[in-house]
């Protein structure tokens, strides 16, 4: 017996048209502003604004996110069974702008109960957008049956994520900043990005209602049997592994942008000048990261996506004694790296999906980006709290004035090596995962599986 990849998923390839892809890029609007902002400003929101203590935020970001890892499965499962998506969007896109806005509300005075109350309001934003990025994560395997079309679907994606990450992360604190500060400058950004989420929710759900969406004709009976079958996809779960390892990095570091640019770069408005850096050249590296992927292949590139951003990571050691400027080069060099992440590691998990279809000949788009996006959360998660306990461990201090408090050297330490060691271990480690991920040649329309049940003589497992 020989084993071999799947057969291509299809033998036509659709080409999308502009509107589509367009429409569906800006539902990353939503996904950009929800991923970015919280794990931007939530963390010093809490420990420099309300009080609490460094160790208790973390908790306090971090349960809420957790909670997703059991609700998203879920979310895949019931939107699986609907016959589109699309009204998922649309419904739980407007709860989270309005839900985002609520939890920077902060309407009582006291840091415990606004602590606590932060807690609650970012259990049920992060509930919704459960419901609105699993059903938008699948429908990439749906709109279109191309292998190579699937990446520049991602491509219109990304580049649109980029952007949203721009705006988002690097407005957000601009608008505390003009706004007053403290409890009413978070409240009136958390307004602007609610507002933000609710344009993109609106722009991709009408974006794509002209969409056709090619679906398998059925789903697994239960959810045990659709976790049984994606567990069962070594590439999946290869690329599972490698993304949440590779988010928590992301995470870490984003936890940190404000604490960096307060306390190594000390410079006024330095947070919004790091998001820029790391965002901005990403839109304008997105065709060559393209090129790379069309001549290198998914798998390739997005390796040396990951090592660049590790390369950069690193290198930012040396911020304390370098100049603004240079910091700003560096951080650009590792904003390329995290583009090619995301557009290679999003544009391989469609092909997982349709290979799947194609092999047991059911819809179950749906659970694996429910686990996909669980994971993806419960990285995202853990960066906050791996970087609140860095602080705590060395000695960081909090407030409740709206300013950060003259901390030690000991703390700064912790500061800048959360900021920078710790999120290059990750994502640079995460890659060793992808060894059972193989995309040569012979696999042209998706990834090859080597483990027993995607070899050519044995069945495909047992549907129900």
């Amino acid at each position: 017996m020989t084993t071999s990849g799947p057969l291509p998923v299809v033998t036509p390839t659709s080409v999308l048209p502009r509107g589509v892809l367009a429409g569906y890029a800006l539902g990353s609007l939503v996904t950009g502003a929800f991923g970015t902002v919280p794990g931007l400003l939530l963390l010093p929101y809490l420990t420099d604004t309300l009080g609490v203590a460094a160790g208790v935020a973390g908790l306090l970001v971090l349960l809420p996110k957790a909670w997703d890892v059991l609700v998203n499965p879920v979310a895949g499962r019931i939107s699986d069974r609907r016959g589109s998506r699309r009204p998922f969007l649309l419904v739980a896109g407007l709860f989270l702008g309005v839900l985002f806005a609520a939890i920077f509300a902060a309407p009582f005075p006291s840091g415990a109960a606004s602590g606590a109350y932060v807690a609650v309001a970012f259990l049920a934003a992060a509930t919704a957008f459960a419901f609105f990025q699993v059903p938008y994560v699948a429908m990439p395997a749906e709109l279109t049956d191309g292998y190579a079309e699937r990446t520049r679907l991602m491509t219109w994606r990304v580049a649109v994520l980029a952007l949203a990450i721009l705006v988002s992360g690097a407005l957000a604190p601009l608008v505390v900043e003009l706004t007053g500060g403290g409890r009413e400058g978070h409240r009136w950004s958390g307004a602007f990005v609610g507002a933000l989420i609710v344009v993109g929710t609106l722009a991709t759900f009408f974006g794509t209602r002209k969409a056709h969406s090619r679906v398998a004709g059925e789903s697994e009976p239960s959810l045990r049997a659709q976790l049984r079958v994606a567990g069962g996809n070594a590439p999946f779960k290869a690329l599972l592994i490698c993304w949440v390892v590779q988010a928590a990095g992301i995470g870490t570091m984003l936890a940190g942008v404000k604490y960096f640019a307060d306390h190594v770069l000390v410079q006024k408005s330095g947070a919004t000048f790091l998001f820029a850096a790391f965002v901005g050249p990403a839109l304008l590296v997105m065709p060559l990261w393209t090129a790379v992927g069309r001549r290198q292949g998914k798998l390739f590139s997005l390796i040396a996506a990951s090592l660049l951003f590790t390369a950069g990571a690193l290198a930012l050691l040396t911020a304390p004694v370098l100049p603004a400027v240079a910091v700003y080069l560096i951080v650009a060099l590792v904003g390329a790296g995290y583009a090619g992440q995301q557009v290679f590691a999003m544009a391989m998990l469609p092909d997982c999906i349709a290979h799947d279809t194609e092999r047991t000949g059911r819809r179950q788009a749906g659970v694996f980006t429910g686990l996909w996006t669980a994971g993806e959360t419960l990285g995202l998660a853990l960066g906050p709290g791996i970087y609140a306990l860095l602080l705590q461990v060395f000695g960081y201090v909090s407030s409740a004035t709206g300013e950060s408090a003259v901390q030690s050297d000991t703390a700064r330490l912790g500061v800048l090596l959360g900021f920078t060691v710790v999120p290059a271990l990750l994502v640079g480690a995460a890659v060793l995962a992808l060894r059972r991920y193989d995309d040569r040649p012979p696999a042209a329309g998706g990834p090859v599986d080597n483990s027993p049940l995607w070899t050519t003589g044995n069945p495909a497992p047992e549907k129900g």
